[in-house]
């Protein structure tokens, strides 16, 4: 395998055998010197005590412990140490973690990583420079405040006398470890708040990037599966005489999918939690998936053949008309008395479908398993958890899985769910070989797991002068506490499905508020999907807002401002974005424009949609976004991700939906579940507000108003209200 930044990892190997010296920050020497021995390895890093090399020429190598699947952790995390250590990021060589529990939480998800590595980052960046100019100090015989660090070396002030890193660091690694140090502030940052190019983006143009599709390892072989028509089948028996036929294959075998993520928390179906497939293992994968197509399996359903999408979304509109279980961190007041004297009553119902993650490169891994260690090539967003995972499937020591992670080409969740890779590792265990396991875009598509389908049912109460008195929301809908985590969410509010719409991230002072949750089991396995619940239940609390505007004869960007008036932050986004969308000017016939705000993942996101008629439908003209994530570490990036977002968010409101028919998922591929084509993206203007505040999340908080922000632009040109995802721009009109 081509592994990542070979040349200096090898450069770095040639040094150490030099006696060359190191500088780990937040470790032990035992743990230092065994740096030397891991150096060949594709991959170190830590998180809370991050992870910080230099080599007695001055190269400098930082450690990303977060993997990046297009959202920039690759660039972000490092730079944060780079800012703190002087250190440009174009003079550093960037690593990978591996999983091992010394690095600490590895998981990128959640929009988390420069969140809660703003500190713990900057920190050790901080902590090693001031044991460099604590030994330049000293070498000089000059006090510490004569001295000042720049691009990679210490300087004496009012001359140019200076140290290279390189020259200072083996001395520098016997001092104690500074355990706080002094931080820059904002005014002092020469990177932290720049466009600075990302170092990744040269290689993922020209090819050399290695993601888990391109691995390589001698003596590998590929693997394609028959999985099961219903996902949660197994195999009563097959033949693999015509496959064995094809030139290439070396076994056919039955594998299994460690496939915890299901429907109820029950014994029963813990029984059924290993679902089953058959392995064709060929020299090539075009082999392999030649095979693949003549093994016969005869399976066993299990009963899923009576699940069906269109008899969720029956049984989730019945538990609608139920109460629902209360989120106490959501209720404000006493909606029914508010709802008893209310001049106007309105009730709505908003459905959002079933969707897969769809990512550009689909699952794959490659394992290799050997008598008691493992190793995997593979790009996952956890490979602590995957370390986890094996060892307990594999009844190994943690010490014995080796995870190199690769870049990740598109995740958006899914890639933090390691069914695919135990898949492999059961299959390699069987041949005694590395394995290849490629999953087809059809089985991506069709296995699961899938974003829950909900329901948000909304009430709002009006008295006579249009003022908003009562405001409900029940979501109905699926769990992914229960799916994952096996919680019995029947009768109680579920925490995780709650995001969005609480105090927190929606601040609008109604006078009386209400959340609920009502279970409904969707019997397909659920998983967190980008922007997670935020994205199902913005749609409808948005665009209901906006309905209780237009009941109230008031304009919705008003009725926003005057219920956010003592949220700062809020109003400051939504006065900005009136600002660049021009939405306070008239505009021309066949033109409307709709808004919607959201917080989730610590930052507020807002879009302004500008829509024009376009014969029989609409046409997407422009869309205006305004974000708050707190001090913005990279504009640029941030940007990309805000474009990234309205890109995926469109195609879930306008393109898809997962429909399963008799425990048969309908879709297959991009031709039944389509992709937002270059042509179809609107204009996009995106501003970052400028802040001092600890960052917050970036990869995700743009999706979730796009749904609601386009739905009430068409809502002011048309006067249709939709209230159902998908939609057909071109049948609107």
């Amino acid at each position: 395998m081509k592994k990542i930044n070979e040349t200096s990892r090898r450069d770095f190997i040639k040094l150490s055998a030099q006696a060359t010296a190191f500088l780990a920050i937040g470790f032990s020497s035992k743990a230092s010197n065994e740096l030397v021995k891991l150096a060949n390895k594709s991959a170190l890093g830590i998180e809370l005590n991050p992870y910080i090399l230099i080599n007695e020429l001055g190269k400098v190598t930082l450690f990303n412990a977060r993997p990046d699947m297009g959202q920039g952790t690759f660039q972000a995390l490092p730079l944060l140490i780079a800012e703190e250590l002087e250190v440009r990021l174009d003079q550093v060589d960037i690593q990978m973690s591996d999983g091992s529990g010394k690095f600490g939480s590895q998981l990128s998800g959640g929009s988390s990583s420069v969140k809660t590595r703003w500190i713990p980052m900057r920190t050790a960046g901080a902590a090693a420079k001031e044991m460099l100019v604590q030994t330049a100090a000293k070498r000089w015989n000059v006090s510490v405040s004569d001295c000042y660090a720049k691009e990679g070396a210490v300087y004496k002030k009012g001359s140019t006398v200076k140290l290279g890193y390189g020259e200072l660091v083996e001395e520098a690694s016997k001092l104690p470890v500074p355990t706080q140090p002094r931080l820059k502030a904002h005014s002092e940052f020469t990177q932290i708040g720049k466009s600075i190019p990302r170092p990744d983006v040269p290689s993922k143009v020209d090819g050399t990037a290695v993601f888990g599709m391109d691995v390589q390892v001698p003596g590998m072989l590929y693997a394609s599966l028959v999985h099961s028509p219903t996902i949660y089948g197994k195999v009563k028996s097959f033949s693999a005489e015509k496959s064995m036929a094809v030139k290439g294959v070396r076994f056919v075998v039955k594998t299994e999918r460690n496939f915890y993520h299901g429907p109820f928390p029950t014994e029963a179906f813990k029984a059924k939690a290993k679902t089953e497939a058959v392995a064709v293992v060929a020299e090539s994968y075009w082999a392999a998936l030649k095979g693949k197509k003549l093994v016969e399996v005869n399976w066993s359903t299990e009963g899923a053949e009576t699940t069906s999408t269109d008899e969720f979304f029956l049984r989730a509109n019945e538990a609608a008309k139920k109460e629902g279980a209360e989120y106490k961190d959501a209720k404000v007041g006493d909606v029914s008395k508010a709802f008893a004297i209310s001049e106007k009553l309105i009730q709505a119902q908003y459905q959002s479908p079933f969707l897969a993650h769809a990512a550009m490169e689909p699952v794959n891994a490659t394992v290799y398993v050997q008598d008691d260690s493992v190793e995997v090539w593979a790009p996952v967003q956890g490979p602590d958890a995957l370390v986890e995972e094996l060892a307990t499937y594999l009844g190994i020591k943690k010490e014995r899985v080796k995870i190199n992670v690769t870049f990740l080409g598109g995740a958006f969740g899914r890639k933090a769910y390691y069914d695919f890779v135990l898949e492999a590792a059961h299959i390699s265990k069987q041949v005694n070989a590395p394995v290849k396991l490629i999953w087809t875009r059809e089985e991506d598509m069709q296995q699961g797991p899938y974003r829950p389908g909900m329901i948000s049912a909304m009430k709002g109460g009006l008295d006579e002068k249009g003022n908003i008195l009562g405001f409900e929301h029940k979501l109905v809908g699926a769990s992914i506490m229960t799916s994952v985590f096996k919680f019995d969410m029947t009768g109680k509010s579920d925490p995780w499905a709650g995001e969005g719409i609480n105090l927190e991230d929606s601040p609008y002072a109604f006078p009386s508020r209400r959340n609920s949750f009502e279970y409904v089991a969707p019997n397909l396995p659920m998983l967190w999907w980008r922007s997670v619940y935020a994205s199902t239940n913005l749609f409808g609390h948005e665009s209901f807002v906006d309905e209780l505007a237009h009941a109230a004869k008031k304009d919705p960007l008003d009725v926003r401002m005057s219920l956010l008036e003592k949220s700062p932050r809020f109003i400051a986004v939504l006065e900005k974005l009136a600002q660049i969308s021009n939405y306070r000017s008239k505009r021309a016939k066949g033109l409307g424009i709709g808004i919607a705000i959201a917080r989730s993942f610590s930052s507020i996101a807002a879009h302004a949609f500008e829509v024009e008629k376009n014969g029989k439908g609409i046409r997407m003209k422009e869309v205006f976004s305004v974000i708050d994530c707190g001090t913005p570490v990279n504009p640029a990036n941030i940007i990309a991700q805000v474009q990234s977002n309205i890109v995926y968010g469109l195609t879930a409101t306008i393109k898809n939906e997962i429909r399963v028919v008799k425990g048969q998922v309908q879709n297959s591929n991009f031709n039944d579940y389509a992709v937002l084509r270059q042509g179809e993206i609107p204009k996009m203007t995106v501003h970052v507000m400028e802040s001092t505040d600890v960052p917050g999340g970036v990869g995700e908080p743009g999706l979730p108003p796009v749904a609601p922000a386009l739905c009430n632009a068409i809502f002011n040109l048309t006067g249709k209200r939709i209230r159902t995802l998908p939609f057909d721009l071109e049948q609107i009109g």
